[in-house]
């Protein structure tokens, strides 16, 4: 059995991360776009909790964070931010 070389595997990896995050952008914002609560505050939910998923699934993988190819803590790391962003400029009801 050959195995392939580093630099195939790495961008074999890389493309595969960045289209599973694509994938899964299209799919927070249809359905964010359709919350109740509101675009911006459905969307910051679901972007939290695709950050708790990136990260439970990262752990039970055991994938190493700074890692040379991107992996799933490279899409915690960019839930969070988008996260932290969207919610930023989501205004908040008064109580």
């Amino acid at each position: 059995m050959s195995q392939t070389p580093n630099v195939q595997r790495g961008l074999t990896s890389t493309t595969h991360v960045i289209a599973r995050f694509g994938l899964r952008m299209i799919v927070l914002l249809a359905f964010a776009a359709f919350g109740s609560i509101g675009f911006g505050t459905s969307l910051t939910a679901l972007l939290w909790m695709s950050t708790l998923l990136c990260a439970v699934t990262a752990s039970i993988r055991r994938e190493l964070p700074f890692y040379d190819d991107l992996n799933h803590w490279d899409e915690v790391v960019a839930y969070a931010a988008l996260c932290c962003l969207v919610g930023g400029h989501t205004p908040v009801a008064p109580v």
